[in-house]
């Protein structure tokens, strides 16, 4: 049968296609050199007026002393996100590289995107909201990701040592923690924080699928790298509102934590011992 599509929420999503592309055709000739990099700081956008210059101005500070680039991904937002990111590169065209999807594809295929234009041995996921603190990015970044005392490490996982949502929201969170680390063992104990630095070699080993965003450890964990935990701020938002929603939530991620433990326990890669790969000798 046939569903008719209600008139305005098509307007709506051509319009947000229509702002997400303002102005991109002024970005190709600008396009700074995909040269390799120290570390990718890889932010996904969606509706974010008002949070990105805040946030990229904040990354350079942080980052001073660092070899890095940003990658923005504008998961075509309908508010003022593709201007603002216009904006931003402009300021820093040498550190600032922009990705705007054709449709929306939610946050886990805005990171996919990312991740596979960013130039860095290491990549450190940030949302566009400005809850994650940079300055924890520059630390973590000191005191882990730039030693590399364990050439297996293969993601970073950021732990809330606060919580600036609500009580209802917070027991949400812990319970589905809970249930994910009961059903996976992925060594993570609060995979909604979007804080994660990742080694890019290991992404590459990951497969792709709606919401993988949210079980990026037992990915990394099943590929046979290492996770490790630090504690990280969590920040009040300070523009916009939230894009997540309990129901929708709850009822995407029990399906997909089925098929994540369907696919966790089909084993993991083989690795050759010819390989210069840090997980051969296990």
């Amino acid at each position: 049968m046939d569903v008719l599509e209600d008139p305005d929420d098509k307007a709506g999503r051509n319009q947000g296609r229509d702002r997400a592309f303002a102005g991109t055709a002024d970005l190709a000739p600008i396009e700074p050199t995909h040269r390799p990099r120290a570390l990718s700081v890889l932010i996904p956008f969606y509706n974010e007026e008002g949070n990105i210059q805040p946030l990229v101005d904040e990354v350079h500070t942080a980052l001073k002393g660092v070899d890095y680039e940003i990658v923005c991904v504008n998961d075509c937002s309908a508010d003022a996100t593709a201007a603002e990111l216009i904006a931003a590169h402009a300021a820093s065209p040498d550190r600032i590289r922009i990705l705007t999807h054709t449709r929306r594809r939610g946050k886990s295929a805005a990171l996919f995107t990312g991740l596979r234009h960013c130039a860095g041995d290491w990549v450190q996921l940030l949302d566009g909201d400005g809850q994650n603190d940079p300055a924890d990015s520059r630390r973590v970044w000191d005191q882990v990701a730039a030693k590399d005392e364990n050439p297996a490490l293969g993601i970073i996982c950021g732990r809330r040592t606060s919580r600036n949502d609500s009580g209802f929201k917070w027991l949400q969170s812990r319970i589905a923690n809970g249930v994910r680390r009961f059903c996976l063992r992925d060594d993570a104990t609060d995979t909604g924080c979007g804080f994660k630095l990742i080694r890019r070699r290991a992404f590459e080993d990951l497969p792709y699928f709606a919401s993988m965003h949210r079980f990026l450890p037992a990915l990394i964990k099943r590929a046979g790298w290492d996770v490790q935990e630090e504690p990280v701020a969590d920040r009040l938002r300070l523009h916009g509102v939230s894009k997540y929603g309990f129901l929708g939530r709850f009822g995407a991620g029990m399906v997909d934590l089925l098929g994540m433990m369907w696919l966790v326990r089909r084993g993991g890669y083989g690795v050759a011992a010819e390989w210069n790969d840090p997980r051969s000798g296990r």
